[in-house]
Order: structure tokens, then C-alpha cells, then sequence
């Protein structure tokens, strides 16, 4: 099969037929064979009956309701699994992300042999209060991430080789964050495309200012685990042994100058008396403190059933 496209949904009925339609022509036009994949991500509205219907006319609907709503990453995830396209497109349900973006993208998986390309929507039609923390946040995750050549992280239309979403777990938020969990696994050839970005025909945005908040965070829990997930130790241990130097290092000089000032004759204050020796016992607890997580977080690290799971390129045996 050649192209696997994934939807998750949220109180979209009114949109799903007209995107279906919509995706159908452009497959049938370029005479791709495909699968549309539905994930209703808990909808309270006629969502998942509309997509019953819609597999009665278009068999290549297929679809999968959630009990409850688990969020994108949930459905993305769940949607991976189940798709078998030797390329794996992800869009929107709001009919903001066009189906003709579909056959350029297509096309330029496949002759430029890529493993992710993201859509970039360069010109907006949302408000400044949305576009500007946007851009921050795509700066930021720019500097952290090191991937530095996509404008747009959290654009909804994506496509991808069907081994990079096979070798990747996407949970939590980190949906916005894929191509970076994609490069840290080892997919390098990662670019960006401009497609269009449509005004929302029906309903109403299902974000908040709370997701850039929380999309900080996953950021840096992402860089964290695929930094010192399998060596905890090097991340507490350094931190900890720093700490620890440094109210060692304090506490032996308050001493030390009390005790010069002594052999002089100085007046001094005794040493429980000085601020900065409080200072220096908590660093120094704090550090063992790290010290002691580090070990533990190796322990746990070196029991896990994935300690020594790696991704496979190519084996010859």
C-alpha cells in the first residue's frame, strides 16, 4: 500500500465527510492505493457514527474510538500502529490541512528518500494571540531540540516512512515533538515543506495557552530521557557530586577561617553562627541526595526490559 493517513479527531463531525471526500478524489486522481485511519479521541458529538457511515461508501475508512478522551498523542500513536503505508501522512480533522498537499509531499518522500517531512504553515490565518507564542515556541524548541531546519514543529499535516513511526512511542504531549524524538532515534533525513494553512470552516479550536506550558515541559522530559535515560547516573552523579563539592568546599573554608582568626588573635563568630555554613550543609546534603538518585535511577535503568534495545538499520548475517 502506498499511503497510510492518520486523523485523529475531537468533536469533528461536521468536517468528516467533506474531508473524506476531499482525500478520496486526490487518492483516486493520482490512482494511489490507501487506507484513511479515524481516530476519535473520545468525541461527544455524532463523530463516530458519521465514520460508520462513511466506511459504508468508502471502504477504505477505517476507524478506532477511544472510551474517553486520551489526547493527540494517544491517537497518533495508536494510529502508527495500526497503519501499513510504506509512507504515513497525519492531518487534521478541521479541514485546516489540505489533501492536496498530499502527492507533492508523496512525491518528495520517495525521490529525495527522506524519513520525515513537515508541513511548515508560513502564512497563518490565526490570531496574533496564537501566532506569536508559536513562534516562541518553536524558537525554543529549536535551540533545545538541535534541530534547526523546520519553522513549524506542531503542524498537523506530516508525512513519514512507515519504519520512523514504527520506531518511535509517542505519548503524553509529545506530539508536537516528533521529528525531534525521530532525529534522536537516528532518522536524520528530516526536512520541511511550506503547505497551506486553511481558516477553520466548523467548530472551534481544541487548545490552549496551557499546551505551549506544557509543551515546554515535555520538551525537556524528551531531551532528559534520550540523553540519560540508559545513564541516569551521568546526569544525578554530575550534579550531585557538584553540589556536593561546592558546600564541602564552603564549609571547609568557614571553618578554615575560623580557625586562622583564632591563631591570630582575631575576633570571631562562631562557626553555626555564619549563614553560609547552613548554606554549605544543605548543598552538601543535596548533593549526596543526587548522588543517591543517580544510583537508583541506574539500578532501575539496568533492570528494564528495553536496557538493551537499540534500533536496527541493516544486518548481515
Amino acid at each position: 500500500m502506498n499511503i497510510s493517513i492518520v486523523i485523529p479527531l475531537l468533536n469533528e463531525a461536521e468536517s468528516l465527510p467533506e474531508l473524506t471526500e476531499w482525500i478520496a478524489a486526490v487518492m483516486n486522481r493520482e490512482g494511489y492505493s490507501y487506507e484513511i485511519w479515524f481516530i476519535d479521541d473520545g468525541s461527544t458529538d455524532e463523530s463516530w457514527s458519521i465514520i460508520e457511515n462513511l466506511r459504508k461508501t468508502y471502504p477504505t475508512v477505517k476507524g478506532i474510538c477511544f472510551q474517553r478522551n486520551y489526547g493527540k498523542s494517544a491517537a497518533l500513536q495508536i494510529g502508527f500502529e495500526r497503519a501499513i503505508g510504506d509512507i504515513v501522512f497525519t492531518m487534521d480533522a478541521d479541514l485546516q490541512d489540505s489533501p492536496d498537499e498530499i502527492p507533492g509531499m508523496y512525491r518528495r518522500m520517495m525521490e529525495e528518500h527522506l524519513d520525515l517531512l513537515s508541513g511548515w504553515k508560513k502564512k497563518r490565518y490565526d490570531p496574533l494571540t496564537k501566532t506569536l507564542p508559536t513562534k516562541l515556541f518553536n524558537a525554543a524548541t529549536r535551540a533545545i531540540s538541535g534541530v534547526k531546519n523546520l519553522h513549524d514543529f506542531n503542524c498537523g499535516l506530516k508525512s513519514y516512512r512507515l519504519e520512523v513511526v514504527r520506531s518511535i512511542e509517542v505519548y503524553g504531549e509529545m506530539h508536537r515533538y516528533i521529528p525531534v524524538i525521530a532525529r534522536w532515534a537516528g532518522f536524520g533525513r528530516i526536512e520541511e515543506q511550506v503547505v497551506q494553512h486553511r481558516p477553520r470552516k466548523y467548530g472551534h479550536t481544541k487548545f490552549g495557552l496551557d499546551r505551549f506550558v506544557n509543551g515546554f515541559l515535555d520538551l525537556l522530559s524528551i531531551y532528559f530521557m534520550s540523553k540519560f535515560s540508559r545513564r541516569p547516573m551521568h546526569f544525578f552523579g554530575t550534579m550531585g557530586s557538584l553540589a556536593f563539592g561546592l558546600g564541602a568546599g564552603s564549609t571547609a573554608w568557614v571553618i578554615g577561617r575560623k580557625l586562622l582568626l583564632i591563631a591570630k588573635g582575631l575576633p570571631h563568630r562562631d562557626v553555626t553562627e555564619q549563614p553560609l555554613f547552613y548554606l554549605s550543609l544543605t548543598l552538601a546534603l543535596l548533593g549526596a541526595l543526587l548522588f543517591c538518585t543517580g544510583f537508583l535511577a541506574e539500578l532501575v535503568s539496568r533492570s528494564g526490559q528495553d536496557r538493551n534495545r537499540y534500533l536496527l538499520k541493516e544486518v548481515l548475517d
